[in-house]
Formats: C-alpha cells, structure tokens, sequence
C-alpha cells in the first residue's frame, strides 16, 4: 500500500512560511535540492492545496528553460511536470500540468489513492497537511530543519487533541546546517 508522507521545511523555531508567507530564508543549496528531487523522483502524486499548487505552477513548468537554472532545478522542473497532482481547492476552476481537482479531503477517497499501485504520495502547503493529520491520514513525516529563527509565521503543526505516536527512521544533517528528521507510524 502507498503511505502519504508529509515533507516539509520548517525553521528551527517550528515555522514553514513567515507572516507575510515568505520562505526566503529556506537554505536550499545544491546538495539538499538533489536529495528532493531523489526523494521525489517517481513518486505517485504531488497532493496540493490551492494556494501551494499555484506557487508550484507559477513557477515549476518552465524552470528548466531559464539558462541560470542550476541542474538540480531543472531536474525537478521535469519531475514537478511529470508527476500527477491531485489539487484540494472549493474555489479553483482549473488545474493544469498532469492535475487532477478534488474539492474535499474524503478519507475513504484518500484510503482509495493509497491503495492504488504506484508510488507514494506526498502531501504539502500550509493548510492541507492539518486537513491530513485531522484524518489520521499521514504515514511518514519528514521534516526539514532549517538553522534559523524567525520568530513568527505559520505554523508546521496546529494544536490538536489527538496524540499520535512516532518511530524515528532517519536522520541526516547536510553540509548547509538542515536536518531532516523522519518519523513513521509504528
């Protein structure tokens, strides 16, 4: 069966995006991109929120035509355009690129996804993974841990009610000061 893996930056202070939605002080250097697009690379489905797909989309599609792209973006301009999205959005009319539009996170519909062959599906943004954990739909979270405090923003997790226990899988620590933490359902 297909996990869905939460994988996300968060600086050190426990933040994804500042107060006006920036992520300008995300470290994403040569070594940390590749190893996205390795974990990336053949996944079953990006799942998104509107807002996140729209970032993605005003951006990915053509990154690798840009002559300053460096390689690791340009290798994942081609993975972000192959891969299959499934965007959760109530307002959205459209979504290009391989995209599928869903207007609610259904649990049984999601349990349907995870059971379907292929590769695993990887949810991210600032709203939808809250959606996820609500549902006890998330498997595997990866967390990257950027060095750096920025005092105030969006939060990775929102208070909840609901304990949920984790095994650490792994840990690495890139030369630019990141460290991923991963943790799975036990």
């Amino acid at each position: 069966m297909r996990k869905v893996i939460l994988m996300m930056s968060v600086s050190l202070d426990g933040f994804i995006e500042g107060p006006n939605r920036e992520i300008d002080w995300h470290m994403v250097d040569e070594e940390l991109h590749t190893h996205f697009n390795e974990q990336l690379s053949g996944i079953g489905a990006f799942l998104y929120g509107r807002v996140n797909y729209e970032l993605m989309a005003g951006f990915w599609p053509t990154a690798d035509q840009d002559p300053s792209s460096t390689g690791p973006v340009a290798e994942f301009a081609r993975i972000w355009r192959d891969t299959p999205k499934i965007v959760y959005s109530r307002t959205l009319e459209r979504a290009d690129w391989h995209s599928t539009l869903v207007r609610d996170v259904v649990p049984e519909d999601v349990m349907a996804l995870k059971a379907q062959p292929g590769g695993d599906l990887f949810v991210g943004g600032s709203d939808l993974p809250a959606a996820f954990m609500e549902y006890d739909l998330i498997d595997e979270y990866r967390i990257y841990v950027h060095p750096v405090l920025i005092g105030r923003g969006k939060p990775l997790f929102h208070p909840s009610d609901t304990k949920t226990a984790l095994r650490l899988a792994e840990t690495r620590t890139f030369g630019n000061g990141v460290v991923l933490l991963r943790y799975e359902r036990p």
